[in-house]
């Protein structure tokens, strides 16, 4: 496994255990076990994987995540520290890197600002170029869902238009925060967000990400 995705990933199960496995996150619904079971699907299980974006397979994603999730939770944790097995491409270093660095990054986060007493994590400067160039190449994919024009913007002035439209809403925060508020933690991101009142409000409620 690569540097960035590995690095995450045990960062990820260690803060899964120290969590408990029914904690809340940011996910929606899902505890802490959801979101293991979820991680741990998503690489080992292809045939199911795939309901998070086809429609007809919604049910078996289901089906099949439950039945993760009803596993010991020691047993998640271990499946996502030890990584995928079989024949998954996860296993390969580059799918590793450009599929898992932004997911765990992301994930992370779910569960450490859904907890009251949370505290900013300090990215090292080369990490978070990692994730402005992340965000960069994906940003319009992610904005789709914004229902106003929307620039994110780093404090060093890199800029990159998600959404091409009027009203404009300029969102400025450290590459991790602008990558988690274009994934839909609009609420968590500690950004700040220029334009008209009413368009930051529709913003904030919209679904973004993928």
């Amino acid at each position: 496994m690569s540097t960035h995705a590995k690095r995450e990933r045990l960062l990820l199960a260690d803060l899964l255990e120290s969590a408990g496995p029914e904690a809340r996150t940011l996910c929606d619904g899902w505890t802490t076990r959801d979101l293991a079971a979820h991680l741990v699907v998503r690489e080992n299980r292809l045939d199911a994987a795939g309901g998070s974006w086809i429609k007809p397979l919604a049910s078996r994603l289901e089906r099949v995540q439950a039945e993760y999730a009803a596993k010991p939770y020691d047993e998640l944790l271990q499946l996502i520290r030890t990584g995928p097995t079989g024949a998954s491409p996860f296993r390969l270093k580059q799918v590793d890197e450009a599929a898992n660095t932004v997911e765990f990054f992301v994930h992370t986060e779910d569960v450490r600002r859904a907890q009251e007493d949370w505290q900013p994590r300090e990215l090292d400067p080369v990490f978070s170029d990692v994730l402005w160039r992340r965000l960069d190449r994906t940003a319009r994919l992610l904005g789709r869902g914004s229902p106003v024009g929307l620039v994110l913007r780093a404090p060093d002035g890199r800029t990159v238009v998600a959404r091409k439209s009027t009203p404009v809403v300029t969102v400025t925060g450290e590459p991790g925060e602008l990558l988690l508020y274009a994934f839909g933690r609009q609420q968590a991101a500690r950004v700040t967000e220029e334009g008209d009142p009413e368009a930051v409000r529709r913003l904030r409620e919209a679904k973004l990400g993928i």
